[in-house]
């Protein structure tokens, strides 16, 4: 089965933080593009709804939202997601992957776009170390 490290940054707080989907949770988000919303309550955080901003394959290659399909591409790129340039205008010949999430991504990035009643630091709460 698939397995992703979810990054879910919180606009409100700029906090950011990390999920594990595994099981089904991973496997609904197959298919799924950059810039689709998805149910928080997939992961465990009722009432949220959640955008996915990007994401990268296992070598680190990043996806661009504006290419379909999941396989990945080298692209002469001038500027963007991928591609930095320091000159003025320069162009590299890049590989980015497409924008449709498979089975190849590891990491993907979502920001939350509609918050719940329970604020998300409340769900990431690290336990604190019993007093001795």
């Amino acid at each position: 089965m698939v397995d992703f490290k979810i990054i879910l940054s919180d606009p409100e707080t700029g906090s950011s933080y990390k999920v594990d989907a595994t099981g089904p949770a991973a496997g609904s988000l197959i298919g799924k593009r950059i810039g689709d919303e998805i149910d928080g309550g997939i992961f465990g955080l009722a009432g949220y709804t959640i955008r996915i901003t990007g994401g990268t394959d296992r070598t680190g290659i990043p996806a661009r939202r504006d290419l379909p399909g999941p396989a990945r591409r080298k692209l002469l790129l001038s500027e963007g997601v991928g591609f930095h340039p320091v000159m003025d205008g320069e162009r590299r010949r890049k590989s980015v992957r497409g924008s449709e999430i498979s089975a190849d991504f590891v990491q993907i990035n979502a920001a939350v776009s509609q918050s719940g009643s329970k604020p998300l630091a409340e769900y990431f709460s690290q336990p604190e170390a019993a007093a001795e």
